[in-house]
């Protein structure tokens, strides 16, 4: 899967010129936590979050009059906070490198561009909501949570017994093991009992970690 899937479009943008408190006020208005910062054709300029819009606003302890505060806050725009310096993907970027891209710079959102143009804006709440589906979370179904062993076929043999024994995966999500010999897999299944399900898994995995009945409410 690759961005151009999952980014939001076309983008909510924000000018250099807007004070930060009606920045603020968009932003709230808008659900979103980071705007992209163009110019009046368009040419993006630098990014900015509610943490900057917040970091500019006085403190609860300042001395100033609401009308010193007003007067100081319809001075302080966008431009003067917002970070010039920012990381940008393209379009066909995979998703989980945007992920990666994110988490280990610290930051909740990409800007998305195709040459100079910007045309997309990946966030947070996007990933979470891809995460979402991964794991199945709007599907009912029997949830399991399994330990298995990393060798050649294990989950060939895991998914033979399932369909053999009518079960049918919902969802289906891999993830590092406790220790580099071993995976974890957290799936949902239908069409089998909780009690028919475990008798059919427990020859091919390590251990059952957690296994629950999903209904949706």
């Amino acid at each position: 899967m690759i961005v151009k899937e999952r980014m939001s479009h076309p983008v909510k943008t924000i000018g250099p010129d807007v004070p930060v408190m009606e920045a603020l006020k968009r932003m709230h208005k808008d659900r979103i936590s980071t705007y992209p910062v163009v110019d009046a054709r368009g040419k993006m300029l630098g990014l900015v979050s509610e943490t900057d819009l917040l970091k500019a606003s006085p403190s609860e302890a300042t001395t100033l009059s609401v009308w010193e505060i007003n007067s100081l806050l319809s001075k302080i725009t966008v431009g003067k906070v917002m970070t010039h310096e920012v990381i940008t993907i393209t379009e066909d970027t995979v998703v989980e490198e945007a992920a990666r891209i994110m988490v280990d710079n610290d930051i909740d959102g990409l800007p998305v561009m195709r040459g100079s143009e910007l045309v997309g804006f990946i966030s947070e709440g996007d990933l979470f909501s891809l995460f979402l589906e991964m794991l199945g979370a709007r599907n009912a179904g029997i949830r399991v949570s399994v330990v298995v062993k990393e060798t050649e076929g294990a989950l060939y043999e895991l998914s033979k017994a399932l369909f053999e024994a009518g079960g049918n995966f919902s969802s289906f999500t891999a993830f590092l093991g406790e220790t580099t010999e071993t995976r974890e897999f957290v799936f949902k299944v239908t069409g089998l009992s909780e009690e028919a399900l475990s008798k059919v898994i427990e020859p091919h995995v390590e251990k059952i970690l957690d296994m629950r009945r999903v209904n949706l409410i």
